[in-house]
């Protein structure tokens, strides 16, 4: 008796998903085209003369800040040394920020603004 009331709610439960499966609906979902997908525009972070730090100082906190290199990091302290100020990072809106902030911890003048 009891194997025919197992057999019994074996084929009930496997009627019931067969059920299931057929009137469950597939959601439809739109597919956007590369137009509909709106990108921010980079932000960038400007690193300013000040006349007030040694190169040096400025070198070893734009490696702190970019990850650069020593001879990246002279090459954009000169560019900033000759022209007032240099581009250092271009990129998402947290990441110029967080570069501003090294930057600017030991007291280099910085702006952050979207491009």
């Amino acid at each position: 008796m009891k194997s025919r009331l197992e057999a019994e709610r074996s084929r009930l439960h496997a009627e019931r998903f067969r059920l299931q499966a057929e009137t469950t609906e597939t959601p439809q979902v739109d597919e956007l085209d590369a137009t509909d997908v709106q990108v921010a525009p980079p932000w960038m972070t400007v690193l300013h003369n000040c006349d007030c730090h040694t190169f040096e100082e400025v070198v070893k906190q734009l490696m702190k800040a970019i990850a650069c290199s020593e001879e990246r990091g002279w090459e954009l302290a000169w560019q900033v040394h000759n022209t007032g100020k240099a581009v250092v990072k271009v990129g998402a809106e947290t990441e110029c920020v967080r570069v501003g902030n090294v930057l600017a911890s030991i007291g280099l003048v910085v702006t952050v603004t979207q491009s």
